[in-house]
């Protein structure tokens, strides 16, 4: 049988045995991933990805709470009920909102701030489970495979966050995360099914009408944070604001419950200000105003002192600044209140390597590429172990660090050359 025979054969195969019932709509699709293996892939990559987006929002916890209750009451109305359920909000300025397969979602910060009531947010959290419940990642992966991407998956929105434009911090490095892009079709049938699940729950339809003409209105803006976030996964229409209206009409639902979504809020409203100086001073360092973006991050922090992120940045610019006492301060504070965030402690360990403290350095950002692998925690985790005699180690993280690319790669690829010379040069 020729190459060409066997690759036909495989072709038939998988699309005989690749047609799956959709659990929502009823109708066929095309997947070869079983459930358990789509469950089980959500639960791996539900971590790292809260990880590379600014982790959990901690500041105040009573959010994440109450953000998970709503889930659960929507899940529990919806045509996988069995799922296992998740939902928590990420420490993120970008309005954003995914589900992983398997029923893993999140919902960013900045997405929250654009909400109105509890009905709002039901909008987005059931659509989002529609597409954990209807298996739209599932069969987006199966496309990829057979379209020959493989199955390495994709960094998840490490281009979305704030991170790595200041001090090389941040970019991944083979932590294997997914996000779908979706269809017009998928988008539709969460928007419609998403209704439904809403209405079961007793909320008000009209509300997934609000939040798709908010989102047409935003993206008529066309601000670049927008539309590298939620809508480069889930584009907003016209053509969605009629179908959801359309669909709306057919419920007498009326929840809205806006009182119970504002106490919810209250904390990250009233700290709203501050998050809008730390963005400015992310404004002002990418424009090289440094100084200027020192000052802004330093009135955020005055203004809340308990979050770990205004903390991280400041490390980042005393890292860019060079001055790596200071950077080192900040960052253990931003550890301190955030111990289960990947970044302070890969900045606690830049800042360690670059005193000269290899022990230390060497905990923290093992710990932190145990978070979130990244590729400036590999390399300087590699300078760190070449310090302490590491040799062998050092050329293997090294190596990891090089298949990352850009100028770190290129630094990387030359620590490799001096220390593996070529074969020839050994047997010399």
């Amino acid at each position: 049988m020729t190459h060409r025979m066997i690759a036909i054969a495989s072709l038939i195969l998988i699309t005989l045995t690749g047609c799956s019932i959709n659990p929502v709509t009823g109708e066929n699709q095309f997947t070869i991933l079983p459930p358990a293996q789509e469950v089980n892939l959500g639960a791996r990559q539900y971590a790292p990805s809260q990880q590379s987006q600014g982790g959990r929002y901690i500041v105040d916890p009573d959010l994440s709470v109450y953000v998970n209750q709503v889930g659960q009451k929507l899940a529990k109305v919806s045509d996988r009920p069995g799922l296992p359920y998740e939902f928590v909000v990420l420490n993120n300025d970008v309005p954003n909102a995914w589900a992983l397969p398997g029923g893993k979602i999140a919902i960013n910060r900045g997405l929250l701030m654009e909400l109105q009531d509890e009905a709002q947010l039901a909008a987005v959290l059931s659509h989002e489970i529609v597409h954990a419940a209807a298996r739209h990642s599932a069969s987006q992966m199966t496309q990829s495979m057979l379209l020959g991407v493989g199955t390495q998956l994709a960094g998840i929105a490490a281009r979305n966050t704030d991170y790595g434009e200041l001090a090389v911090l941040g970019s991944q490095l083979g932590a294997g995360l997914y996000q779908a892009s979706y269809g017009r079709g998928q988008e539709l049938e969460a928007d419609q099914y998403g209704i439904l699940y809403m209405a079961r729950a007793g909320y008000d339809p009209q509300a997934a009408v609000e939040l798709q003409q908010t989102f047409v209105r935003l993206s008529a803006k066309r601000q670049s944070n927008w539309l590298e976030g939620l809508f480069a996964s889930h584009p907003p229409s016209q053509q969605r604001v009629d179908a959801n209206r359309l669909h709306a009409a057919q419920f007498s639902a009326h929840n809205r419950n806006r009182a119970a979504f504002e106490r919810a809020m209250k904390q990250v409203r009233g700290d709203q200000p501050a998050y809008k100086l730390h963005q400015d001073a992310l404004a002002a360092a990418l424009q090289k105003r440094f100084s200027d973006a020192r000052s802004l991050v330093q009135q955020a922090i005055n203004s809340q002192p308990k979050e770990a992120l205004f903390w991280a940045t400041k490390g980042k610019l005393a890292l860019q600044n060079k001055t790596f006492k200071t950077a080192h301060t900040a960052f253990n504070k931003a550890h301190q209140l955030n111990p289960e965030y990947f970044l302070p402690l890969l900045g606690k360990g830049i800042a360690a390597q670059k005193l000269e403290r290899y022990e230390q350095a060497e905990q923290d950002l093992s710990s932190s590429l145990q978070l979130l692998p990244t590729q400036s925690g590999a390399y300087y985790l590699a300078e760190t172990k070449l310090a302490l005699g590491q040799t062998d180690m050092a050329i293997r993280y090294f190596r990891q660090a090089a298949q990352g690319g850009g100028q770190l790669g290129e630094y990387a690829k030359a620590y490799l050359a001096e220390l593996q010379p070529p074969p020839s040069t050994q047997q010399q």
